[in-house]
């Protein structure tokens, strides 16, 4: 019998938003490292989507908004966009660069996304970018999303896709939980970053849901950086796992993880400089 604690779902949620309320300026400042990074990814999950001028957008798991800006625009004045977030401190960041920029037509709301209730038929289109994996329970939140979107209307999502596809995520995992004392993860442990990379799983939590027309398109999304020292200076300022495993060890057997882990990246060293691997998926289902 496993000594293991049984996995609670809302804890779980608690320290997930807890994580992002700590890390929201920090991920907010690597705004110019995310967008060229997903830059190509972002148009093409607004394409799937329908993302059109006018449409009233549902934007998932907002974050700092770096996507939301790219919806506002698209949408134009006539449009609106409502942003949610288990995080009020990172949506309050997101409500501050549209309107520093302009884009007067986005609303925020502070919400698990499991629990969404915004209405039944409202949106014509919805988004999500890499922010599905973290619910332990996804398809609840492709339910609630299901029941928001009017007949016809379409959620494209963006997530990680399979283990070996995404090398720099596995490297930070297995070699922060040994310098920890702690056993190897199963990677697709839900709420996690690679929770949905298993092939077919998406399609299938999506027809669960209640979508038609599922289709995934596999994407390499490639993280260009000077160096893996720059990598880790963005992994530190997220609300990953990492941080958590690694806290509880003392500065130098902490660094020394940290220090292992960046000489493993190292392999990932290009003559225009770092170049990190990562597979996603982009999947859209229909109303």
């Amino acid at each position: 019998m496993s000594d293991a604690p049984a996995f609670n779902p809302e804890r779980f949620k608690a320290a997930t938003r807890e994580a992002w309320e700590h890390a929201a300026p920090g991920w907010n400042a690597q705004a110019p490292r995310i967008r060229p990074w997903l830059a190509e990814a972002t148009e093409a999950l607004l394409d799937e989507a329908q993302v059109r001028p006018g449409a009233q957008v549902l934007d998932l798991a907002a974050g700092a908004g770096e996507q939301t800006l790219d919806i506002a625009r698209r949408i134009g004045p006539q449009g609106s966009v409502l942003a949610t977030d288990i995080s009020p401190a990172i949506l309050a960041l997101a409500a501050q660069n549209c309107q520093r920029a302009g884009l007067n037509q986005v609303e925020t709301l502070a919400v698990d996304a499991e629990a969404l209730d915004a209405g039944e038929a409202v949106f014509d289109a919805a988004i999500c970018r890499l922010g599905l994996m973290f619910c332990p329970d996804p398809l609840q939140a492709l339910q609630r999303v299901h029941r928001a979107l009017k007949p016809g209307a379409r959620l494209a999502t963006l997530v990680f896709g399979e283990p070996a596809h995404n090398p720099c995520i596995t490297i930070l995992m297995s070699t922060a939980l040994r310098h920890a004392g702690q056993p190897p993860r199963d990677p697709y442990t839900p709420g996690t970053l690679l929770s949905l990379g298993r092939p077919g799983l998406l399609d299938e939590l999506f027809r669960q849901a209640g979508f038609g027309n599922v289709a995934t398109t596999v994407l390499a999304a490639p993280f260009r950086l000077p160096s893996a020292r720059d990598y880790l200076d963005f992994v530190r300022s997220s609300a990953t796992p990492i941080l958590q495993i690694l806290a509880p060890l003392d500065d130098a057997a902490r660094q020394a993880a940290w220090a292992e882990i960046e000489d493993k990246l190292n392999a990932f060293r290009t003559p225009d400089g770092w170049v990190g691997p990562n597979e996603l998926l982009l999947t859209v289902g229909q109303r």
